[in-house]
């Protein structure tokens, strides 16, 4: 006889007549949501200048809810410990201290919400915790391979827009990389193409390692196309993260072909990868994209004048005087250098979610501060940006160096359980989630989170420490 409360219904009652199956299919559903949720929202700015790109935060907002509807759910069904359960809790203080840094940050309207058309306050923190614990409470491992499929699905996606972007220059903000640079670059509904590189490189992962491990014949091909295409359209973002991606994808395959003894003919696969990448550069020196005639990144370019400066006015053009935008690491370095003076000057609590800007700013330029919106402001302080790539840093100089501690923490412990996990059950679902999940913490490195990025990667986070059941 199935549960009640006092005297309701048994369909008031769906949470505790919930079974362990039921739950997973709604995750699974919610989760895959997660995927594709930004890139549908930012669709629509993508086909009209009438709507802003404030509206991609909805995505975000409709697949968090549900997720953070189904996080309690999975919390009072006890299907994760939450006494012995170390991540939870260090995502937990990450929140709690993103609490304190949104009360002492320079905008707390800012710190909660986001940045107009970045949308990564505390609230997108939320968001990400309620992926993370719903990911953890999935039991059944059928829903993580559905999961996956959702990621190369949305990587399908973005592709196809990329490639519109990039052969046929509409639908796209980074035609040119300066005023005089026509490249066609492609940022897919990711809206920035190092976004856009990251969300492929967790695809191309997907695709990969379930192309050299996966037994079934029919799954292996269409990883393969898939990753045939991601590849080819990652060498269009013009990134050293489109690179460093198609990297991890083909090392992390190979890995997973060694730690699941699988067949080394299934090796072959991994050319799925790397030959679409060399096919795009091929194209690109032909001079069939654009207006230019060789290969070379642009990262400087796009991160800087098309997408923070151009297209969101969230930062000043960069100085030509003390930066050579061309230069692809001097503009990490510079990039980095900054941040560390900022974390110096913020080391408790930084400079408030999605903040970065404000302390760098140092001219009105004769302004009305009256009737000057903040971002008219931003465009005239020539050398300041909003984002590092690199989200470590990132991390420490918004949200302190406390919230640093945590998030590393956090990584390091889902580390640690799923090295020891993957000993003793090396499932080709263990070993894909793993992978990703390494991918993800060494991405973080040349990137920051974003709303399209994030909630795979914190959903990935949550399943790679699955502890259900296998299907029967």
């Amino acid at each position: 006889m199935a549960k009640q409360l006092f005297n309701t219904t048994e369909k008031s009652n769906f949470i505790l007549n919930m079974t362990e199956e039921k739950y997973s299919q709604l995750a699974a559903y919610a989760l895959s949501a997660a995927c594709f949720a930004t890139a549908v929202f930012a669709a629509m700015p993508e086909f009209t200048d009438k709507v802003s790109y404030s509206i991609v935060s909805g995505g975000l907002a409709v697949s968090g809810v549900v997720c953070m509807v189904l996080a309690l759910i999975g919390i009072i069904k006890k299907y994760i410990d939450c006494k012995k359960n170390l991540p939870l809790y260090l995502f937990a203080a990450m929140i709690v201290w993103g609490v304190v840094s949104l009360i002492n940050s320079y905008s707390v309207n800012t710190a909660f919400y986001g940045f107009a058309g970045r949308g990564e306050g505390l609230l997108a923190i939320i968001f990400y915790f309620s992926f993370f614990i719903t990911a953890m409470c999935v039991r059944q491992e059928k829903t993580i391979e559905i999961i996956v499929n959702s990621l190369i699905a949305s990587g399908i996606l973005h592709s196809i827009f990329g490639l519109i972007q990039v052969f046929t220059e509409k639908l796209s903000h980074y035609r040119f990389a300066s005023l005089t640079i026509k490249i066609n670059a492609a940022s897919g509904l990711a809206q920035s193409p190092i976004f856009l590189a990251m969300v492929l490189s967790l695809a191309l992962t997907a695709a990969l390692v379930t192309a050299v491990l996966t037994d079934s014949k029919k799954r292996r091909i269409f990883c393969i196309v898939s990753a045939c295409l991601f590849s080819f359209v990652m060498m269009f973002t013009y990134s050293l993260m489109g690179i460093a991606g198609i990297i991890l994808a083909v090392l992390s395959a190979a890995a997973s072909v060694l730690i699941k003894k699988s067949p080394k003919i299934r090796l072959v696969s991994l050319l799925s990868g790397i030959l679409p990448a060399v096919l795009s550069v091929i194209i690109v020196s032909a001079g069939a994209v654009g207006e230019i005639s060789s290969y070379k990144l642009y990262d400087g370019y796009t991160l800087w004048w098309a997408d923070s400066y151009m297209r969101l006015s969230s930062s000043g053009i960069y100085d030509k005087e003390k930066l050579d935008i061309s230069d692809t690491i001097s503009v990490y370095k510079h990039l980095n250098s900054e941040t560390a003076d900022i974390i110096r000057k913020y080391p408790l609590t930084g400079t408030g979610e999605d903040q970065l800007v404000y302390p760098q700013l140092y001219t009105t330029a004769g302004l009305d501060l009256k009737s000057t919106d903040l971002n008219s402001i931003i465009a005239v302080n020539k050398g300041t940006f909003d984002k590092v790539y690199n989200e470590y840093l990132y991390t420490a100089a918004t949200r302190g160096i406390p919230s640093l501690i945590a998030l590393v923490g956090l990584l390091v412990s889902v580390l640690v359980m799923v090295c020891k996990k993957i000993r003793k059950s090396p499932s080709e679902n263990t070993i894909c989630t793993f992978m990703l999940f390494i991918c993800g913490i060494i991405i973080f490195f040349i990137g920051c989170s974003n709303i399209t990025f994030s909630p795979i990667f914190w959903t990935v986070s949550g399943l790679v420490m699955f502890s259900g059941k296998k299907n029967q």
